[in-house]
């Protein structure tokens, strides 16, 4: 993993991550970007939407199809404070994402480079380019902080 210099987009996902925290819920954030702009962010809300699936990752694919009128995300890309879960990494397939980056990596549950490497499977229907290391020093951190507080 490489330590990247920070992005605009990456940025507005740890901001995204924070106001996450803020509320109680486990800090990650995503941002999907277009072009260049930023068009959806979220960050977790499965306790403040008594939702399992409201994963940063999956609200913010929600938001970015409804602001670009279709299902499908093409050209789009998404960042997140945290690799994807199995569950947002189907998400960002079926959404057909171009590219992934993601922050911290999560040997416990991610599923991109850990776990059931959702993307290495010949029955995946897209595979988005993947980026992995930009501003996971930060990322983790508040994923510590997080669960220390909590200890």
């Amino acid at each position: 993993m490489a330590n990247w210099p920070l992005s605009s987009a990456m940025r507005a996902a740890l901001d995204q991550a924070r106001i996450g925290a803020l509320a109680g819920e486990v800090p990650v954030g995503a941002v999907v970007v277009r072009d260049g702009a930023v068009v959806a962010a979220a960050h977790n809300a499965p306790r403040g939407l008594s939702d399992p699936t409201a994963h940063a990752e999956v609200l913010a694919i929600r938001a970015a199809a409804h602001a670009l009128g279709g299902e499908r995300l093409d050209g789009c890309e998404l960042w997140v404070t945290l690799e994807p879960c199995a569950m947002c990494a189907g998400a960002i397939a079926h959404a057909r994402i171009a590219r992934l980056y993601y922050a911290a990596p999560d040997p416990k549950g991610g599923a991109v480079e850990h776990g059931a490497r959702v993307f290495a499977h010949d029955q995946c229907l897209h595979r988005p380019e993947i980026y992995a290391g930009m501003g996971e020093d930060e990322a983790a951190g508040l994923l510590r902080s997080f669960f220390a507080e909590r200890r």
